[in-house]
Formats: structure tokens, sequence, C-alpha cells
């Protein structure tokens, strides 16, 4: 079952001050586990992000999180229906606008989004819903999206454009699985992720 997402930090505390702020505490119950970093983040973009939903006032929205300590950056996106931030360590994240697919909520986390490439949406698909016992509810030549239940707030997308793999990812998955030694391992693309007991 995914229970959160584990972020390396260098500043602990604020981070998951900056976070809690962010998401406004709605995180579809997932956990937001900061774990110190020895060295801050480097210039290339993570692997896993995540969505905010910036509900029908989006402008304001990102204005507060401007106001929190985000900043805007320019990974590339080109012209883009929504709009993307880094948190205080330089960490990625977009802020999605009325209407975006999948989008069940108006405000907090609505996705966590991992970069895999075309050929791989299929199989990381079937390997995280293994892992996570979120079933596939969307396959499409964007990539694919999981979610605990229909209802759920919170999706996990997969799809292109996938960053390189330099180096450990920042930001990770974490499940819990009783059948496993805790630990961390590698996803199907080799993306780091913990399992908990």
């Amino acid at each position: 079952m995914l229970t959160g997402i584990v972020i390396d930090a260098l500043d602990v505390a604020r981070m998951d001050r900056f976070w809690r702020e962010a998401t406004r505490g709605r995180t579809g119950g997932l956990r937001l586990r900061f774990v110190p970093a020895p060295e801050p983040k480097a210039t290339y973009k993570n692997r896993l992000h995540l969505d905010l939903a910036g509900g029908p006032d989006w402008e304001t929205e990102v204005a507060r999180l401007l106001a929190l300590g985000a900043r805007r950056v320019d990974i590339g996106q080109g012209d883009v229906p929504w709009d993307v931030l880094a948190d205080p360590e330089g960490n990625e994240f977009c802020v999605l606008r009325p209407g975006h697919p999948g989008v069940l909520a108006d405000s907090g986390l609505v996705a966590i989004c991992l970069d895999a490439t075309e050929a791989d949406c299929s199989p990381q698909g079937a390997f995280w819903e293994a892992q996570t016992g979120w079933p596939v509810v969307e396959s499409h030549d964007w990539g694919v999206r999981l979610r605990r239940s229909p209802g759920s707030t919170v999706s996990l997308v997969m799809g292109p454009p996938a960053a390189p793999k330099t180096a450990r990812n920042r930001l990770r998955l974490e499940v819990v699985r009783r059948d496993r030694e805790p630990g961390e391992f590698l996803d199907a693309a080799g993306n780091e992720f913990h399992i908990t007991r």
C-alpha cells in the first residue's frame, strides 16, 4: 500500500512546514516524510514531483505558494496550462488549473508524478499497481494513472517526458509491505523507493 513520499531536505523543519502549508494538510492520507540530506538539490529535474490543485482561483493560489517560499522555475515546459514552481529547496511541483484531467479536488495534493518513458509506462504501471495495491484507472498515450479508489483525490501518474537518471532521486515513494524486508529498493526503471512494515 502506498503510504507516502520521502523527501530529502537540508532543512527538515522548514520543508515540513512549507509542504504542510502548501497542501493545506490535504494529502489524501499520504504522509510527506522529510529526511536529512547531506547536500543541496543539483540542477537536474527531479524524476518524481507533486501536483497541487490550484482551484477556481488558481492565480491567487500560486501567489499564496510564492509567499510561502516557492518560486517560479523553467524546466523546459514551454507554454502549458499549469504553473511550474519549486519549493524552497528547488524541488519542482505543478499547480494545476481547473479542468485539468484527473483532478478531483480544488486544493491540496492531487497527483504524484513519476517520469517514465513511453516504453516504460506499461511495465511501470504494472509494477506500481503490484506495490501499492492501487489499480490502473487510465492508460493513454500520455501515460498511466493509478488511484486507490475511484473517488480518491490523489493519483499516481506515470508518463513522459522522462528526465535522465543521473543520481539518487530526492523524492521517493514509500509503501507498506508486510511480505518484504524494509529498506530502499529500485523500481523497474531504476527509481529508488522505500518499503516499511
